[in-house]
């Protein structure tokens, strides 16, 4: 489900090097909002690494002796990575900080703020990743592609991280959705059953993916014919700018944030999704959420699944910021700086650097 079809203006097979760890990926969050500078709760900027977040805030409430619900944070982050990013804690304990000291863990800053931290306070993340062993053909090749990504976007799969170790995460979930898995404990029946949410999502994603595909070889009477399509449900679509094909009856959204709405007229939304001013989205299965109707609602039907979650729409489409470059020749080293929206996975992008849109 995680792989796409080759589908890009280029060869996008390339070969390198990546590990990930804190030498090699860095991941800084970026905040909503500014802190205020007063208030009963204190914000850390906190830097970490061969540590999860979760890892890292026992650490630090047993440091300060309360439990680690009474802690907040924006996101999630890597394990296998440096990443800095924000907690919050009562700041009547910011004197128990003083004498902290972890060889992992580093807190960079501190300010005051009137409010707990809460999951989804945040902007993005801002990456940095060095790929090793590029030689001066393939540098050519991967500042071609980076310039289209800038200028194009990328798809918003979930990343592998999503699925577990084995990747099958999104199996226990379906079983809990379908009544043959009882687990009592509330966030492990969510966090499975998300999974499995996830997994449809990227099923939706890669059979739109493949329509673009589609499209842009066949006419569109043959692409109706293969996708079993209404005749004439495709008007319109080959003629839009952008390769990611709009449909009508698709959810759309404001971009980077903003309310929904469903495409009626598809040419002039088709221009507004090529600027960067609106993105389709796919569905989180689950209740009190829009579905897709005409042909994307026929598209979306496959993956729509009752569960016991509240439902959402994501961006099935993301645009990639801030992008800067620097190739060090004498270690073959690509180095790319780059921002996502909160939510999104950089492994996206290197999986189509890497090539693999092309399994």
């Amino acid at each position: 489900m995680r792989n796409t079809p080759r589908l890009y203006p280029f060869n996008v097979s390339n070969s390198f090097h990546f590990n990930s760890s804190p030498r090699d990926f860095t991941v800084e969050e970026i905040p909503l909002y500014e802190f205020t500078g007063e208030g009963e709760h204190l914000v850390l900027k906190v830097r970490k690494k061969e540590m999860t977040t979760w890892e890292m805030l026992d650490v630090l409430s047993n440091h300060v002796g309360i439990r680690r619900r009474d802690m907040g944070y924006a996101g999630l982050k890597d394990k296998h990575a440096m990443t800095i990013q924000y907690i919050s804690l009562p700041a009547k304990f910011e004197a128990k900080l003083e004498a902290f000291s972890h060889e992992k863990i580093k807190i960079l800053e501190q300010t005051r703020h009137n409010n707990k931290l809460r999951v989804g306070h945040l902007k993005g993340n801002r990456f940095s990743i060095r790929l090793k062993k590029v030689l001066g053909v393939q540098k050519e090749k991967l500042d071609s592609m980076m310039k289209w990504i800038e200028a194009n976007g990328l798809p918003n799969y979930f990343g592998n991280q999503r699925f577990g170790t084995d990747g099958n995460n999104w199996v226990d979930g379906k079983r809990l959705i379908e009544g043959t898995l009882k687990i009592r404990d509330r966030k492990t029946k969510e966090f499975l059953m998300g999974s499995y949410q996830s997994y449809l999502f990227n099923g939706w994603l890669s059979r739109r993916m493949a329509l673009n595909q589609l499209i842009d070889k066949f006419s569109q009477a043959q692409t109706e014919e293969l996708l079993k399509l209404p005749e004439g449900s495709l008007d319109g679509v080959k003629e839009q700018p952008h390769f990611f094909k709009l449909l009508k009856g698709d959810v759309m959204m404001h971009y980077p944030y903003g309310r929904l709405f469903e495409v009626e007229e598809l040419a002039s939304e088709a221009e507004r999704f090529a600027s960067g001013d609106i993105a389709p989205t796919g569905l989180l299965s689950g209740s009190r959420v829009s579905e897709a109707t005409h042909v994307a609602g026929l598209l979306e039907a496959p993956f729509v699944e009752a569960m016991k979650l509240n439902g959402a729409r994501r961006y099935a489409w993301i645009w990639v910021t801030d992008i800067t470059t620097h190739y060090v020749e004498e270690k073959a080293h690509y180095e790319l700086k780059f921002s996502l929206p909160k939510g999104c996975y950089a492994t996206n992008l290197l999986d189509l650097l890497r090539g693999k849109a092309e399994d």
